[in-house]
């Protein structure tokens, strides 16, 4: 596809979960550099759409509920949501529809979207490591990319897009997320991101405690977030025992708790979606591995953001020198 095409229209498919699709917005930066006037839409689970309309250059948002639909797939109102994200994805004509998700159901969307004339579909030719990937997505698409398969996954969906389009990559990841308000400077909140969707990610409740209080005792109020009601349990039982000048947030919508995050002094949590958009934001952050994943995921080569692996778990000490590194920074 020709670097001198004007006003590509290209929709991206990366539909879930909220740190995959943080991991695809730099590369909705490098498509801004390389085609400063193309028009990009974006296509994601109606939950994360809120962090999706705060990604700069994506000109339209199209949300859709696979995850809700799956569960009643013969429904009225499964039938009906379908029938509305199809004609949303006909609405106009796309010259590239690039399936960043690489699963059956993107897949689906995929084919779902309508092509200009001369347009392709691009999607990934294979599975990278610890990454999903199912087989009819290079069944549907016009163009499948073959990316190195030990790659981070900033970095895989950066690689895919560039190849689609036919631009080189240049400059550091930029993820381009807005927060509502500009980051405060003089914060004094620190956001533990306790939760997550794995139990092996968890970091035991005592080293929550005793980092709390360490910081408390540095001047900090320390935040909980919480995003289910097993998390809220976790939340206030662990505000109760840091002590005061601890809270567990209220039930927050993406967007409110996305410029919350950006308003504190910084933030420090396992591997989970939350910690992956404080790096989006460039907030000081600290991300905790008890599994050794952090090349993939986590933060790389960005001073404000710093990655603690260690087995069974890292220790209050290096997660606490690790904090201190990204303030300074």
């Amino acid at each position: 596809m020709s670097l001198q095409a004007n006003a590509l229209r290209i929709l991206i498919v990366k539909l879930s979960s909220l740190g995959d699709v943080v991991h695809a917005m730099p590369a909705v930066q490098d498509i801004r550099r390389a085609l400063p006037q193309a028009r990009i839409d974006w296509v994601v689970e109606r939950s994360f759409a809120p962090l999706v309309e705060r990604c700069e250059g994506v000109r339209r948002v199209v949300p859709c509920e696979l995850r809700k639909w799956r569960r009643s797939p013969l429904s009225g109102e499964t039938r009906r949501g379908w029938r509305e994200l199809k004609q949303a994805l006909q609405r106009e004509p796309y010259d590239a529809v690039i399936d960043l998700q690489g699963l059956t159901k993107s897949a689906l969307v995929a084919r779902c979207a309508r092509l200009a004339e001369g347009g392709r579909r691009y999607a990934l030719a294979n599975r990278t490591e610890g990454s999903s990937w199912e087989a009819p997505t290079r069944w549907v698409a016009d163009v499948v990319v073959r990316i190195e398969p030990r790659i981070h996954a900033v970095a895989r969906s950066r690689e895919l897009c560039a190849r689609a389009l036919g631009y080189t990559l240049q400059g550091e990841e930029r993820f381009g997320l807005v927060a509502a308000a500009p980051p405060a400077a003089d914060g004094d909140e620190v956001a533990f991101v306790h939760g997550t969707s794995r139990v092996d990610k968890l970091w035991p409740e005592p080293h929550w405690i005793e980092l709390g209080r360490r910081l408390l005792a540095e001047g900090f109020r320390i935040g909980l977030p919480h995003g289910s009601e097993i998390e809220r349990d976790r939340a206030e039982r662990l505000a109760s025992a840091i002590g005061e000048g601890a809270q567990a947030w209220p039930r927050l919508d993406l967007g409110t708790l996305t410029d919350r995050l950006a308003a504190g002094a910084g933030v420090i949590g396992v591997d989970s979606g939350l910690s992956h958009i404080a790096t989006a934001l460039d907030r000081p952050h600290v991300q905790i591995y008890n599994v050794d994943t952090a090349w993939r995921t986590g933060p790389v080569d960005r001073p404000r953001q710093r990655s603690v692996f260690a087995e069974p778990t890292p220790t209050v000490e290096a997660v606490e020198a690790a904090w201190a590194q990204v303030r300074r920074a």
